[in-house]
């Protein structure tokens, strides 16, 4: 029996589902962070570890490495349109394309629309009459406006200004400098931190009315409205919100664009792809 396997990997978790030639899934699992920038090894240990905890619950436990090699895997990654690096999987045959590509494909199906895709990083595509195009992505150092993690560098980020004297002084920025003990100690935490580790700050932003976080919301908001009115352009299609932060930027833009509920899930989409690799 044909067995296919489905991986979405972002900064926050990695999760797998196996199905048959029909559909119908068999088994999942989860497994930590699958950003192919940030960390292509761990990325390689999450994406083995969620499938063989998904082959286990779809064939029992005693499923042994030798079923790796019959799965027919279909991988959205965080990551995969900024590195060469290789993944080196068992798997008897694999198409690999970024987490926008299944985001859209499990969101819209073949339906035209826009997805904005905003968790611990963003992304954002667009799907007309069955051609994919994407914008965004392009990991924290350089992009993911809108992100978790964008929330949370910014939040850093602004405190060191407030430091400075070019922002305001406020007391959530007063609060994150006294956590870092000293400006010091932000800049030696954010060097080693990863998109995760700064997402952990962005309910610090959501969750407050101080001035300096109603800043950094209203600039990723303004950041994400301009992602998809570039997309939108004189053709204007349903837009569909995913990932953790979803429902924060639907209810800021709400009325904007005609908004609908995905079809699918990344995962869905992950599951198309292996499909097609057949």
């Amino acid at each position: 029996m044909a067995l296919f396997l489905g991986i979405d990997g972002g900064g926050t978790g990695c999760r797998a589902a196996v199905a048959d030639a029909s559909g119908r899934i068999l088994g999942t699992g989860v497994a930590g962070p699958a950003n192919l920038t940030s960390d292509p090894a761990g990325t390689r240990a999450n994406i083995l570890a969620a499938t063989r905890a998904a082959l286990a619950a779809a064939v029992g436990p005693d499923a042994g490495e030798g079923e790796l090699t019959r799965l027919v895997a279909g991988l959205g990654l965080a990551g995969a349109n900024t590195t060469g690096a290789s993944l080196d999987l068992p798997f008897a045959r694999l198409r690999l394309e970024t987490d926008a590509v299944t985001a859209v494909k499990g969101a819209l199906w073949g339906g035209d629309g826009i997805v904005a895709a905003i968790g611990t990083g963003s992304v954002f595509a667009s799907q007309r009459n069955g051609v994919i195009r994407q914008i965004g992505g392009w990991g924290l150092v350089l992009g993911d406006e809108g992100s978790g993690a964008w929330l949370g560098r910014s939040l850093l980020a602004r405190a060191l200004r407030a430091v400075d004297g070019f922002v305001p002084q406020t007391a959530l920025l007063a609060e994150v400098i006294a956590d870092h003990r000293d400006p010091a100690g932000i800049v030696s935490v954010a060097r080693d931190a990863r998109p995760a580790d700064f997402a952990a700050l962005a309910p610090r932003v959501l969750g407050s009315s101080d001035p300096a976080a109603v800043a950094i919301l209203d600039q990723a908001v303004a950041d994400v409205a301009a992602a998809i009115a570039h997309l939108q352009g004189d053709n204007p299609v349903p837009v569909v919100f995913l990932g953790g932060l979803a429902p924060v930027f639907a209810r800021a833009l709400a009325g904007r664009w005609d908004m609908r509920a995905p079809l699918g899930t990344a995962l869905d989409g992950a599951l198309i792809l292996a499909r097609e690799a057949a």
